[in-house]
Parts: structure tokens; C-alpha cells; sequence
């Protein structure tokens, strides 16, 4: 797009401008769905990423941008512009070449411009973009400046999980441009961090040695330090692990991300206590914080399960439910699409002898999973196990089991509800060997897991048992028509 080119268009030819905005590349053409965030949370988050990276002006002025975006997609849209206005400011005092870090602000502002009706501005922060794309060119006009890509990938990471693939690509093309550059470097390793599935062997992880190569490039990262850790103690490797996870407390013990990662690493090692401690402490710092919270509801729940369960063991496993039911409130409240929160605080309502209140729970959880399409394999789960354990249904726990592990048999809560399914199965078998359900069970199993022939002699001796299911009859003439 040249500067002459543009000159064509009057500021009032709105249609004119807006093909000129689609090709931009900001948050406004990132096809961010808002339906699938909590937009309160999101703008929280981004307010106490400003507030840690006061001192670090690209950073603040990277944050101020996404807040921009948030506020108008809020409906604030005179905040929006104050906040894109203070990402143009501090990125500009970052000194010099600080108009490549501007690329994303004046897309945003460009488009900001284009809603307010403001075409004359509008077309004042195109032309902008023209001179940076002219200064610094990228010698192909399908390949972005490593600052786009960069800002590209940490709004990715900020916004959803869905994005994080797509945060990971992006990582991927800025370090091909700046393979050196300790940003690229650590986002890299944190998209990878959330997204690989970890090899058997730590040689062998892509997490871990992005991690080590990041926290070469920037040693006082005390973020990277701790996730490094709680990598390597998935690979049993404890030394290192606990000496990281250590130091990075001692680097920046005021950082609520180092704090919150600390906190879970002495949970996941059963340090339950300090990891409680350090989370109240962040809690201090930051009480709007839906993640802490929720890893506050899991330490007080880990406590619990070591004292035997919930049911019947006196006042001090009931306050341990009320203040695990406390904070998932807290955090449903401050993320208000929290899914996995939501469907922990039906089970707290049941343990919690609240049925009714577990149930509407429940069935507002299915609700904004579906809305939002995400999360329904684990609250399948968590449906069956309060059917099974707390309205005695095992009937509806085999379907919702059943339906957790279509939803896919290699994850956790798929694996887990194929373990509740054959322990059910097994149970009603020493009942009564004869059971026909119990054999359609384990068929179903097999047949998920991918044990056809096991699969087809269960189903064989269901049918057996009940002759005319047509459950049974149609898994065996597939398994059979496979096994050709």
C-alpha cells in the first residue's frame, strides 16, 4: 500500500477506507472471538500485566494496546482510545526504531478512528503505517516485522486457550527473523510450556530445552525459572527442579505469576501448607485473580483427600468444603466463563450435602460450555461422578462417562471415566456374571480405546445376555466389518 494510493481515497468514503483497514494487522483483523472470554477478566489481567511492567515500556505500551481492544469491544470507547493513546506514548519513549513497536497501536487506532467516524484521523494513521512499512521493510510483503509477530503471539496467549497453537506460530516466525531476541525466545517456550504433549524422555522435550535456551537470553526471568521447574518435575527431575523453582522465588518473590507457579509446584509435591501461604500472599496483592483463587480451592481440596474424603469426617473436612466452595465462588465470579471452576463448585455443593444447588450448577455449566464450545469432556465427568456418588444414579454416571469418553479417550477425564466405567462393569460382573449391561460396558471401553477384538467379545457376550439390544447388534456389525 503506498502513500499515493491512499491519497485516492476522500476521509468520508467509509467502504473505501475499510477495505484499507482488513489488510492492517492489529487486534481488529486478528478474528479474536469474544464470545469465548470473559472480557472482565481479560481486562483485569491486562491491568496487573501493566502494573508489573511499569518499568519496561514496550511491555506496559504492548498491554495498554490489548486494553485498548478490550475496552471497545466493552463498549468504552473513549477509554479505548486514552489506552491506546498511552501504548503510542510509551512505546515512543522506548527511543530508538520505536515506531516498529507501533505497528499494532496505529492499526488499532487507524481502526478506532474508522468507528467514531473520524475518517480524516483515520486516514492520518494509515499513511503512518505506509512510513514504517517503507522504513523498515521485511523484503517480502507476506512476511510481518518480528515486533508483529511478537505482539501477535502474546495477545494469542493472553486471550484463550484455543489461540495458544496459533501464539506458538507466531513465536515461531519472530524468532526466524531474530532467533536471538530474549522476548521471542521466552514466549516461545511458554506457548510450548501450554501446549506440548511431554515425550517420555526430558532429552527428548521441546519445553524444556526452550526454556533453558530462553533463560540463557534473559537470566533474571523468574517466570521461565519457575515453569522450567515444574517441567522437570514431571521427569522426576527434583534436584534441578526444586533448586529453580528456589532461586526464582528468591529472584522475585513479589511477582504474583512467580508466586502462583511456586504455589503450585509445593502443591503438586505435596507441600500443600507453603503452597497455601504463598497463595494467600499473592491473594494480598492481587484478591481478582480467578486462577488463584481456583489453585487456593485445589490446595484446600488436596488437603481434604488426604484426610480421608469428605463424607462424614466431622467439622474439619466441612470447613475445608465451605472455604473450597468460598474461593471457586470467587473464581466463577471473576471469570465468569471459568468452566473447570464451575463444574468443581457443583461436585463442593454436593459434598456439601446442597444437591439442588449442585444440579443447577451443573446444568449452568453445560450451558456456557456449550455456548462457548469448550470444556464439556470434563464436566461430563465430574456430571457422572455426582450421579454415581451423590444421587446414587448409575445409570445416568454410565451415560455421562460413556459421553466424556467419546469426547476423546486420551486425555485425563477420558482415561479417568473409562477407569469409572470398567470398576462399575466389574462390580455388577461379580453380582452376576450374566449382566449384559456390565458386558455392553466393557465393549464400549475397548471399543474407545481401540481394543477391537476385545471390544467384540464383550459385545458378543452382551448379546448374549440381552439378546434383542440394538446397542450391542449395531457395535458388533461394525466390529466385525473392521476386523475383515
Amino acid at each position: 500500500m503506498s502513500t499515493d494510493a491512499l491519497s485516492l481515497f476522500s476521509p468520508s468514503d467509509g467502504r473505501a477506507l475499510k477495505t484499507k483497514l482488513l489488510q492492517l494487522e492489529c487486534h481488529f483483523t486478528w478474528a479474536l472471538t469474544k464470545e469465548i472470554v470473559d472480557l472482565s477478566d481479560l481486562q483485569s489481567r491486562l491491568e496487573d500485566q501493566i502494573e508489573l511492567d511499569l518499568g519496561k515500556k514496550v511491555g506496559a505500551a504492548r498491554s495498554y494496546c490489548f486494553l485498548g481492544y478490550v475496552r471497545y469491544l466493552q463498549g468504552f470507547l473513549d477509554d479505548a482510545l486514552a489506552n491506546l493513546l498511552k501504548s503510542e506514548k510509551l512505546a515512543k519513549e522506548h527511543g530508538e526504531d520505536c515506531e516498529r513497536f507501533l505497528t499494532v497501536t496505529y492499526g488499532n487506532l487507524a481502526w478506532q478512528h474508522y468507528y467514531r467516524g473520524s475518517y480524516s484521523q483515520c486516514k492520518i494513521f494509515l499513511e503512518k503505517l505506509v512510513g514504517i512499512k517503507e522504513k523498515f521493510p521485511t523484503g517480502s510483503p507476506t512476511v510481518l516485522q518480528p515486533e508483529v509477530y511478537g505482539e501477535k503471539g502474546w495477545t494469542f496467549l493472553k486471550f484463550n486457550y484455543k489461540y495458544y497453537e496459533k501464539a506458538k506460530e507466531c513465536f515461531k516466525r519472530a524468532l526466524e527473523l531474530e532467533p536471538d531476541d530474549s522476548e521471542w525466545n521466552a514466549g516461545y517456550a511458554i506457548a510450548l510450556y501450554r501446549t506440548e504433549v511431554e515425550p517420555p524422555k526430558v532429552e527428548d522435550s521441546l519445553t524444556v530445552n526452550q526454556l533453558r535456551r530462553a533463560i540463557e537470553k534473559n537470566p533474571e526471568d523468574a517466570v521461565l525459572m519457575v515453569l522450567l521447574g515444574l517441567r522437570l518435575a514431571l521427569f522426576k527431575q527434583h534436584h534441578e527442579a526444586e533448586r529453580l523453582v528456589d532461586e526464582a522465588f528468591e529472584m522475585d518473590p513479589s511477582n504474583p505469576h512467580v508466586i502462583r507457579y511456586v504455589g503450585k509446584y509445593f502443591r503438586q509435591g505435596g507441600s500443600v501448607d507453603w503452597s497455601i501461604a504463598l497463595l494467600k500472599r499473592a491473594v494480598e496483592r492481587n484478591n481478582n485473580s480467578a486462577f488463584l483463587h481456583h489453585q487456593l480451592a485445589l490446595c484446600k481440596r488436596k488437603i481434604n483427600l488426604f484426610q480421608g474424603g469428605a463424607r462424614g469426617k466431622g467439622r474439619e473436612i466441612t470447613q475445608l468444603i465451605r472455604q473450597c466452595i468460598y474461593h471457586l465462588q470467587l473464581a466463577t465470579t471473576l471469570k465468569s466463563n471459568f468452566i473447570i471452576a464451575m463444574a468443581e463448585l457443583a461436585l463442593h455443593y454436593a459434598e456439601d450435602y446442597d444437591i439442588a444447588r449442585a444440579e443447577d450448577m451443573f446444568q449452568t455449566t453445560f450451558k456456557v460450555a456449550k455456548e462457548i464450545h469448550e470444556k464439556l469432556q470434563p464436566i461430563h465427568f465430574y456430571y457422572g461422578e455426582f450421579q454415581q456418588y451423590h444421587k446414587k444414579s448409575e445409570t445416568l454416571a454410565v451415560k455421562h462417562y460413556k459421553e466424556c469418553l467419546t469426547l476423546g479417550q486420551d486425555t485425563t477425564d477420558g482415561k479417568q471415566s473409562a477407569r469409572s466405567l470398567k470398576k462399575l462393569a466389574e462390580k455388577h460382573l461379580e453380582r452376576d456374571p450374566r449382566d449384559g449391561e456390565a458386558f455392553g460396558i466393557l465393549g464400549f471401553v475397548h471399543k474407545a480405546e481401540g481394543e477391537r477384538r476385545q471390544a467384540l467379545e464383550c459385545y458378543e457376550k452382551a448379546q448374549q445376555f440381552d439378546f434383542n439390544n440394538d446397542e450391542y447388534l449395531s457395535a458388533l456389525c461394525d466390529l466385525r466389518l473392521s476386523l475383515q
